[in-house]
């Protein structure tokens, strides 16, 4: 009995063709009448009927028609249709393989196996399908998976619904394709409150918040709808563009829109007011929160450090201690910059070990931040030790040690550590070289230096910068290469900054040559004629030389200029008190006792070959008073701590001037007599005092 395969619905058209799949079914068993394909449930057809057989057919069944072969073009739609759905099996199989690794956020996995759909023209894909490619261009941040999937899209001729039109133009947004999504987004026929969000958001991401301003009130102006998500946006706009009064018109909008209580607005507008100067502002939001998160915490918090109030800021992360709200590696990274700027090594160890009691001890984050406080306050040891313990390590982290060891003196450490880096496959930056090579030109390893240098642009495609430059002045300087030096100087392919000829001028001080000196202290008059340090160097320049008559016109200068010879002034902190001392200061309470010290510490390096120097005029000495020379800001220091703390324990110092060549001999032969260390941080670098020696080879 033949009957139309229509009425077999259950049976699938792919369990039909392939006649391995079921014994059930022979492939002899079908044939076609017209256009209509028929079973004959098994049984062999016959040629020739019997007349009973063919009563029985005309009595129950319409004729049955004659068999004839099929025509060409009916083969062809067979065999096509077999292809298609061959290939419909393969398209299904591969888009539901690509779900799976976007799900698992195996994303440029994802991107390799739509490969396969592309180069077999894979057809039938769904939306879903689609969706999950937008998450893996996103993932990647590969702009060339963004067109080919844009491009699939249009060639099979998929058309998207207003959210898939969003993801498309998100995707383009997050992978910085701000051009094509903007004619995305302009092209669009039909926009939501989604579409413009994610439009104006991709513009404040990059920065271009005047474009993003002019869309929200185009916006504003055609709909006048907004959401929380917009308004937060906004804010950022403004905070980007400094500018308080917009700032205060959105907060207006906010509160009418009654939306003021929303996490990320309230965030917003506390970073805004702080941005934009008004940190009064960004407390009083604060305030209103009605719960005050981690994010509300830390940009409060961030808000106070950015304006200074370092000490407000660290208060602030007490109380959000005391309120057992959860920290975050951004928590710890900025009170960790809070303690560098205070000065504060007793505060930074306790926010270090919190950040390792809360489980952060391996973020990468903090721990490099932690490596630069130590660094930049004398501790380089400690910074190495975090260093090593770091699982993974950036660039910056890499550079904040090789820039520790630089500033310390300890250049074999930092060019040994950069080799190390780059055994490890990291790539260099302009800040890494200006690292090392500060440190080959702080020790004066003129080979390495060189080499180095020269990698710059043969090796690594980087062209070197002024900065860069003035480290090798600096180099040829120490060396007393003075006119190789200038020869640099006038062979940049750039202009040469205030850096470059400083660093001839501080090496022509060194070697005493006036001549060239002058020269360059002429240049540095021209490009920075109200910098006080150039005047002091040519000052010192003029003392060495004895030029008194040239000594008194620079000081003629200075005051016709109103610049003014400020005291220097040099910390120390004992017991997690700080105590700061001036040239001559007698306002401590332990003045009488310290001057007693110090006495007697004079008298006993003067055994050892100490003989105080006047021929210097520093910014904390008055000519008119040489006696001062003999209690300058770093000896009381110094004395203070002498007296506050036990043999064991190294002295920390800051200076807030270069320190001068008297103290930098004076602090030699305490930290001998006295067999203990001293660290100085003066404006230019750190000072190890000991055993008689100090780490800068006194240069």
């Amino acid at each position: 009995m033949e009957l139309p395969l229509s009425r077999y619905q259950n049976i699938s058209l792919g369990q039909i063709l392939d006649s391995s799949s079921s014994s059930a079914f022979d492939s002899k068993a079908f044939f076609f009448s017209g256009s209509q394909l028929y079973w004959t449930n098994g049984r062999k057809r016959s040629t020739s009927f019997s007349p009973l057989r063919c009563s029985l057919v005309k009595q129950t069944l319409r004729p049955k028609p004659n068999y004839k072969p099929s025509k060409p073009h009916e083969d062809t739609e067979e065999k096509t249709n077999i292809k298609h759905t061959k290939e419909n099996k393969f398209s299904f199989g591969l888009c539901d393989q690509i779900e799976k690794l976007v799900f698992k956020r195996r994303y440029q996995e994802a991107l390799e196996l739509f490969d396969f759909l592309e180069i077999e023209d894979g057809h039938g894909v769904t939306s879903s399908t689609y969706d999950s490619l937008v998450n893996a261009c996103i993932g990647a941040k590969s702009i060339k998976g963004v067109k080919r999937v844009t491009n699939h899209m249009f060639n099979n001729g998929f058309v998207p619904d207003q959210y898939m039109s969003n993801r498309v133009l998100l995707m383009h947004v997050r992978c910085n394709m701000l051009m094509d999504a903007r004619i995305l987004f302009d092209e669009m026929p039909q926009r939501n409150l989604v579409s413009w969000n994610i439009m104006i958001a991709g513009l404040v991401d990059v920065g271009d918040y005047v474009e993003a301003y002019r869309l929200f009130l185009t916006m504003w102006s055609e709909y006048s709808e907004a959401d929380s998500r917009t308004f937060a946006t906004m804010i950022r706009a403004t905070a980007g563009l400094g500018l308080l009064y917009p700032g205060r018109q959105l907060h207006s909008c906010v509160l009418k829109m009654g939306v003021s209580d929303d996490i990320f607005v309230a965030c917003a507008l506390i970073d805004m007011y702080s941005k934009c100067g008004s940190i009064e502002d960004a407390q009083f939001v604060f305030d209103a929160m009605p719960q005050k998160t981690t994010v509300g915490w830390n940009t409060i918090i961030a808000g106070y450090a950015l304006h200074g109030y370092s000490e407000e800021a660290l208060s602030l992360y007490y109380e959000m201690q005391d309120a057992n709200v959860p920290m975050d590696h951004f928590t710890f990274s900025i009170v960790v910059r809070i303690c560098a700027r205070l000065g504060s090594l007793e505060h930074a160890k306790q926010a270090h070990a919190s950040l390792v009691r809360h489980g952060f001890s391996l973020d990468t984050v903090a721990n490099t931040t932690l490596i630069d406080l130590y660094s930049k306050w004398g501790r380089i040891e400690d910074a190495r030790n975090v260093f090593d313990r770091m699982p993974c390590k950036n660039l910056i982290s890499w550079n904040a040690l090789i820039a520790g060891y630089a500033n310390h003196g300890r250049g074999e450490d930092a060019v040994e550590l950069f080799d190390k880096m780059l055994c490890e496959g990291m790539r260099p930056n302009h800040v890494t070289f200006l690292a090392v090579l500060s440190a080959c030109s702080n020790l004066g390893l003129s080979d390495r230096g060189w080499d180095i240098f020269y990698s710059m642009d043969s090796i690594h495609n980087i062209n070197p910068r002024a900065m860069h430059y003035a480290c090798m002045i600096e180099l040829l300087g120490r060396e007393g290469l003075l006119d190789e030096a200038l020869a640099l100087i006038r062979n940049a392919p750039f202009e040469p900054t205030m850096n470059m000829w400083a660093a001839l001028l501080t090496a022509c001080r060194i070697h005493k040559n006036l001549e060239l000196g002058v020269f360059a202290a002429e240049k540095l008059y021209g490009m920075g004629p109200e910098k006080l340090s150039n005047y002091i160097v040519l000052l010192n320049i003029y003392n060495n030389m004895g030029k008194m008559e040239e000594a008194a016109s620079v000081i003629h200068n200075l005051k016709q200029k109103g610049l003014r010879l400020l005291p220097s002034c040099t910390w120390i902190e004992i017991k997690k008190q700080s105590h700061a001392f001036c040239s001559g200061d007698k306002s401590h309470a332990q003045t009488k006792e310290i001057y007693q010290y110090l006495d007697g510490l004079l008298v006993e390096i003067s055994k050892h070959g100490y003989v105080p120097e006047n021929r210097y005029l520093l910014p904390d000495v008055d000519e008119k008073e040489e006696h001062m020379l003999l209690y300058h800001s770093e000896k009381l220091a110094v004395t203070f701590g002498l007296m506050n703390t036990p043999d064991y324990v190294p002295l920390q110092l800051v200076q807030s001037h270069r320190i001068c060549h008297d103290c930098h001999n004076a602090l030699k032969l305490i930290s001998k007599v006295k067999d203990r260390e001293i660290v100085v941080r003066d404006a230019s670098k750190f000072h190890h005092f000991k055993n008689g020696s100090c780490s800068c080879g006194d240069y």
